[in-house]
């Protein structure tokens, strides 16, 4: 393509994306329409970074036999946030999306049944005004386990509305002998 073409191909799809609908933004504590209201979040859980990520963590571990606080979990969520887990397929890595609901859906008996707690090991935090992204790494338990049968990184995405923080994403990763989790986003030895 020569030069002259590229140039007009460019300013052509310019013009198209100039001429789009500009997106109001979204509030995130407006539930869509078909979906039930979610229930409030406590001002403790979401007032800083802290408290959102204790609350994430909180929600998921527990006990064999005790049910998790599945509202407080969907509570710390903007609407349309996504929960990414991965999985290692040979030298690629597949992600699949789900909901809040999809991952309760698929997760919460097995959370119950085998008592799964998930504990934060180390932090590190990128914020710029509304948004951050945390690295969170975490060391997964079943039941009465003293060693975690699972180690990884969870990346959060979350922004602040003014009011209170909200979660927009979490992908995570686990280790393994392909990809050991790096030293720096380790705790450092006492």
């Amino acid at each position: 393509m020569h030069t002259t073409s590229r140039v007009a191909v460019v300013g052509m799809l310019l013009g198209l994306l100039s001429s789009l609908p500009r997106l109001a933004p979204q509030d995130p504590a407006k539930p869509a329409q078909d979906k039930p209201a979610r229930a409030a979040a406590k001002a403790e859980d979401v007032a800083s970074i802290d408290a959102i990520l204790g609350a994430l963590y909180g929600c998921i571990s527990g006990p064999v036999g005790q049910a998790r606080d599945f509202a407080r979990m969907r509570s710390l969520f903007a609407d349309g946030a996504r929960l990414l887990p991965t999985q290692a397929r040979g030298d690629r890595l597949a992600v699949r999306a789900l909901s809040v609901d999809d991952y309760v859906n698929m997760s919460g008996d097995s959370l119950v049944q085998m008592g799964f707690r998930e504990v934060e090991l180390t932090r590190r935090v990128d914020q710029f005004g509304g948004i951050a992204q945390i690295f969170s790494t975490y060391a997964s338990y079943r039941g009465d386990e003293k060693q975690p049968f699972a180690r990884g990184i969870n990346s959060v995405q979350l922004s602040f509305d003014g009011k209170r923080w909200w979660v927009q994403n979490i992908l995570w990763q686990d280790e393994s002998a392909a990809h050991p989790i790096p030293a720096a986003f380790l705790p450092t030895p006492k």
